[in-house]
């Protein structure tokens, strides 16, 4: 009876954490959708799970988990040098490797293409990578292997680039792209090695600094990879999200997964969506660890 009651109250819990997020989103003109773990205790929270939302740049991190894959076989080197032509440096796209070559002909390590990919969301970095290792169905394949599902890939950063609807044949839901962050930290499905690099990466991500770590306390440690879109004629931006792990002062971690899409809401508000619902789950994990 105890258990019984004790299971029923975290249930609760966790219900009325969800009813706070939906209070947030009632009023937002946008879907929404919203996935929680917590890595001690396994508390689990899903808001509008059902939806396909477009990946846009979160999909980097299923890259860089299928290159380490391969860095891990011995199929690659972190260490090991790519030349960068001009002509892969396409003008028409967010790219520091660009702006800071804009000649090309420079050769940079897997390790740095990589960091510029995650931490600074160069999409020309991400293609260059997708070439090496044979393109997106490789990383399709791989994150099913590792046991992930309800998640596409199928198309590039030059893809997407090519025509609206594109970017909708990348797809995840929030709790899919939980089970890739779980995988990534308790699954040992890469090396310590691999890990820790990715790990830094995450957290020196530059990109999307009013998302998830919006309205944390400044020094939260947050591994994560957002993803953002245009805003096509019609006013509606498909795409602003932030996906990663934040470590709470307890130094339990927590995975948090907010994916705005379709929204006509202004670019400051999709931010504030994703920093509000964090906040309130950094607070629901805080008072629940006291």
């Amino acid at each position: 009876m105890l258990f019984s009651f004790l299971s029923f109250a975290a249930f609760a819990q966790t219900d009325l954490l969800r009813q706070q997020i939906e209070q947030i989103l009632i009023s937002k003109k946008a879907t929404v959708g919203v996935a929680v773990f917590g890595f001690e205790k396994g508390d689990t929270l899903s808001v509008n799970n059902q939806i396909h939302y477009p990946l846009q740049s979160v999909f980097k991190f299923h890259i860089a988990l299928a290159v380490l894959d391969k860095v891990d076989k011995g199929e690659l080197s972190l260490n090991q040098k790519i030349l960068i032509k001009k002509s892969d440096l396409l003008p028409d796209t967010w790219s520091p490797i660009r702006d800071d070559y804009p000649n090309g002909n420079v050769q940079l390590t897997i390790a740095k293409i990589l960091e510029y990919t995650i931490a600074q969301s160069d999409n020309n970095g991400c293609d260059i990578l997708l070439r090496l290792i044979g393109g997106a169905e490789v990383v399709n394949n791989y994150i099913h292997k590792i046991g992930v599902k309800d998640f596409s890939i199928q198309v590039n950063e030059e893809d997407m680039h090519r025509e609206w609807n594109i970017q909708f044949l990348n797809w995840t839901t929030p709790t899919s792209t939980i089970d890739v962050l779980r995988k990534f930290n308790t699954g040992n499905i890469l090396s310590k090695e691999s890990y820790d690099f990715l790990w830094n990466t995450m957290v020196e991500t530059k990109t999307g600094e009013k998302r998830i770590k919006g309205k944390l306390p400044t020094g939260t440690v947050v591994a994560h990879k957002t993803g953002t879109s245009g805003t096509n004629e019609e006013g509606i931006t498909a795409a602003i999200n932030d996906v990663g792990i934040v470590v709470l002062p307890t130094g339990e971690k927590v995975a948090i997964s907010v994916l705005v899409s379709n929204s006509k809401e202004s670019q400051e508000v999709n931010e504030e969506i994703i920093a509000d619902v964090s906040k309130l789950v950094w607070d629901w994990f805080l008072n629940k660890s006291k």
